[in-house]
């Protein structure tokens, strides 16, 4: 089999010596994904050559691109189904994905194979073991959780086994949260596990008032916004209904993408609530612009339910570490991981139950108490100088790869 080797070098007046490539791969696309180029942002920096192999759905994109240095290798999925039932093609088009992603790593050839999140695995491991190369893997969250209750739940046992084989031979594992990088200790023999967590790179922000002004609110309204992703597993409803018992000068706002019927579902129920004058949703914005409307904020809400999984119950999500970034004190529900954080840096408060009138008097509680809102926001971004910035937490994915494949650059390069 034909492979493809990058020609990526560095020239200096004695010699040139070739960069030491690693290829990874996402199910999905690359571009759009914040955590996997900022890992592949990060070791550019430090001198690497990265190739992504994802899996595109804008068609007119090229095959291939660069993007801030990083090589994007595009595969497309299948478009025409020909096949009786729309369950067998699904299965048939992820195994034709499976196949062509497999081929498509085989027929890069690098120093290193960094596979993220386990349905990237089994790709990664062929090319590491065909070409001899290290093999990372990035588990973006607990593997194999979401499978529960879906039609590929019966092959759990199968994907286990799999698992329990791949990852001990892995040179090196990575996830998102403590609770998680344990369990894959214990569900999957890791002997180690780095952890590099979603935080943002470090902006400073000035206080703003975007979504005052873009909703018409006068500037004695205070906000308690939840933003990301609109969809059923985030607790929205929970929150539609706690507006009933907010203060009069208290707004939630809801900003992000809705997905399916779920932006129509939280208008029928804000109607059928009464509560439009206290509930207001904001569709999504672009993500550079994103802090600047988190600032005009009071607080941020996470109110997941974490009964739901375990990766709710032990998730760092993304919208934690802008809310820190922005300065913005975080209320949310007894997720593991984000109440140990907002007590480690005093920070936030945890909702004593999920029911809506607790949730509303969290929300009048947190927000009448203005000297606590104002050293919980100075501890915030305290942390985001600090721990709390990509900056910082980059040194772990840094550390691992000069562990496992040093770089071995000329002095005149450092």
């Amino acid at each position: 089999m034909k492979t493809i080797e990058p020609i990526h070098t560095i020239s200096t007046q004695q010699q040139t010596r070739p960069l030491v490539t690693v290829c990874m791969h996402v199910r999905g696309s690359a571009r759009t994904d914040g955590r996997v180029l900022r890992e592949a942002t990060a070791l550019v920096q430090q001198g690497y050559a990265v190739t992504i192999v994802d899996i595109e759905q804008e068609r007119t994109r090229p095959q291939e691109e660069t993007i801030d240095g990083i090589t994007l290798r595009h595969t497309f999925p299948l478009t025409r189904p020909f096949l009786p039932t729309l369950k067998l093609w699904s299965i048939f088009g992820i195994l034709h994905s499976h196949l062509n992603n497999t081929l498509q790593m085989i027929c890069r050839k690098a120093d290193a194979y960094h596979a993220h999140d386990w349905m990237a695995l089994p790709a990664c491991f062929v090319a590491s073991r065909w070409h001899r190369k290290p093999l990372i893997f990035d588990a973006h969250e607990l593997p194999l959780v979401e499978l529960h209750g879906s039609h590929w739940e019966r092959c759990l046992p199968l994907f286990s086994r799999l698992l329990s084989w791949i990852v001990p031979r892995c040179k090196g594992v990575i996830t998102v949260s403590p609770p998680i990088a344990q369990e894959i200790r214990n569900r999957y023999g890791a002997s180690h596990v780095t952890l590099v967590r979603n935080v943002h790179r470090y902006i400073s922000v000035p206080r703003r008032n975007q979504l005052r002004e873009s909703l018409g609110l006068s500037s004695e309204v205070r906000i308690a916004l939840y933003q990301g992703n609109l969809q059923p597993d985030r607790g929205l409803a929970r929150v539609v209904q706690a507006a009933s018992f907010l203060n009069e000068d208290i707004v939630i706002v809801l900003m992000g993408k809705a997905y399916g019927d779920t932006r129509s579902q939280l208008e029928a129920l804000i109607e059928q609530e009464h509560v439009a004058d206290r509930v207001k949703i904001v569709p999504p914005v672009a993500y550079a612009d994103l802090l600047n409307w988190t600032t005009s904020a009071d607080i941020g809400l996470i109110l997941y339910t974490p009964e739901q999984s375990l990766n709710v119950q032990w998730c760092l999500p993304n919208k934690l570490f802008e809310y820190v970034m922005a300065g913005l004190p975080v209320l949310a529900t007894r997720l593991d991981a984000v109440a140990a954080l907002l007590q480690q840096y005093h920070i936030g408060h945890i909702v004593p139950s999920l029911s809506p009138e607790a949730i509303g008097t969290a929300i009048n509680t947190m927000l009448a108490d203005t000297e606590e809102l104002v050293v919980m926001r100075q501890n915030a971004l305290r942390a985001a100088q600090g721990d709390l910035c990509w900056e910082h937490e980059q040194q772990q994915l840094i550390d691992l790869y000069a562990h496992v494949l040093p770089l071995l650059l000329c002095d005149d390069k450092h």
